[in-house]
């Protein structure tokens, strides 16, 4: 590629987009799920099934995905993605029993699962090697803001239209997606490998070098999902008198303006210089929400999560490519997502039953905890992390 020329071509855009149609699809569902379950006839433990099933059954399924993901055309997968997501988004609309709910998030949850590992890996087949970095900030970009857009949108028209036909924007959006990637030339066909005489066909659980990535995901994401999922109640239980409606949708806007800003600096700058920004914002934004007040405090504790979260989170994301070989690009990103749900999923769930046992006063400040842990593994393993941005 020519110096200077732009990485953003018609398909690199064309698959940025379509990741923003599947993510806010799924986000879309994802605060209106739970409610739904129950006007079915659901009871609250039975709905709270239906609401972890997608993310439990993404762990399991995310090795598989990264398999096929190096095995088959990143577009075929993306496509067989796309219509799960459809198939189940579509169901949720004509269920007519909450049992149904739980078979469906299954077939969404597999789409979901092809999609993340498929699309991020697409993305980075279609850009030069040495700037990964930049086109993974922009796709976690597209990510942020689904998850930011889609779940206040679904509240908003959910309140005037009631559950089904809100659910129908969701089974649009990912449509949108399907027919979106049918217009991307490049459609990222596996590299064909020589297979050594006599070595056994496996399945491949994880991408080993990646794995320190995967812990990290975890200790990162786990005070992120926990926020997700428990800001409006720790306000209401502190009796705030704060706009948590917005907390997200500042981030996504300060994620939007160190993304455009730092740009060209995701593909220079080692993984250490990252790693020691987001530690210390991690740190403050886990402060200021423990002594949240106003609404002030709720927007500077937004834009430390987007520094602290938002940055860290397409650093390892673009790191987990880098330091695997080009074959294994999809086992990469699936070990790298399956950090993440670990983190998605164990963050509420803990944080629950930190909030049952302890005053809500320490709900955040026991967080603090993660970074401890976030300093044992990047001293572990420090000298390959930094090295990722060297070897291309």
């Amino acid at each position: 590629m020519a110096k200077g020329k732009s990485i953003y071509t018609k398909d690199v855009i064309l698959v940025m987009a379509a990741s923003f149609f599947f993510m806010f699809s799924t986000m879309f569902v994802n605060p209106l799920i739970n409610g739904y379950a129950k006007s079915l006839g659901a009871s609250s433990a039975f709905a709270g099934i239906i609401v972890g099933i997608m993310s439990i059954a993404a762990m399991f399924l995310r090795p598989i995905a990264g398999n096929l993901t190096d095995k088959f055309s990143k577009y075929q997968l993306s496509f067989i993605g796309g219509i799960l997501i459809m198939i189940g988004v579509i169901g949720y609309v004509f269920a007519p029993a909450s049992g149904w709910l739980l078979l469906l998030r299954i077939i969404n949850g597999t789409g979901f699962v092809l999609c993340t590992v498929c699309m991020t890996t697409w993305l980075a087949f279609l850009v030069p090697r040495q700037h990964v970095g930049q086109a993974m900030g922009f796709y976690g970009l597209m990510n942020a803001l689904a998850m930011a857009v889609a779940p206040a949108l679904a509240i908003n028209i959910y309140q005037k239209t009631g559950y089904r036909a809100a659910i129908i924007a969701s089974a649009v959006s990912s449509f949108l997606m399907v027919i979106m990637i049918q217009f991307v030339g490049n459609r990222a066909n596996p590299q064909k490998r020589v297979k050594k005489q006599g070595s056994p066909h496996h399945l491949k659980i994880i991408q080993k070098n990646v794995l320190p990535i995967a812990l990290l995901t975890t200790l990162f994401a786990f005070p992120y999902f926990a926020t997700q999922a428990d800001l409006v109640t720790y306000a209401e239980q502190r009796h705030l008198h704060v706009a948590v409606s917005s907390f997200f949708l500042i981030y996504a806007l300060v994620l939007l303006l160190i993304r455009v800003v730092l740009k060209n600096l995701f593909d220079t700058v080692p993984f250490g210089v990252w790693f020691w920004i987001s530690l210390a914002s991690t740190f403050i934004y886990i402060m200021l929400l423990s002594v949240m007040k106003n609404n002030w405090i709720m927007a500077l504790a937004a834009a430390f999560m987007a520094i602290g979260y938002g940055v860290i989170y397409s650093i390892l994301q673009s790191t987990a490519l880098l330091l695997a070989p080009i074959s294994e690009q999809g086992l990469a990103s699936s070990t790298f997502y399956l950090g993440l749900d670990v983190g998605m999923s164990f963050g509420p769930i803990i944080m629950g039953f930190v909030n049952d046992i302890l005053p809500v006063k320490y709900f955040y400040s026991i967080q603090l905890i993660l970074l401890p842990l976030m300093l044992l593994v990047y001293f572990r393993y420090r000298k390959r992390l930094n090295n990722a941005i060297n070897n291309h």
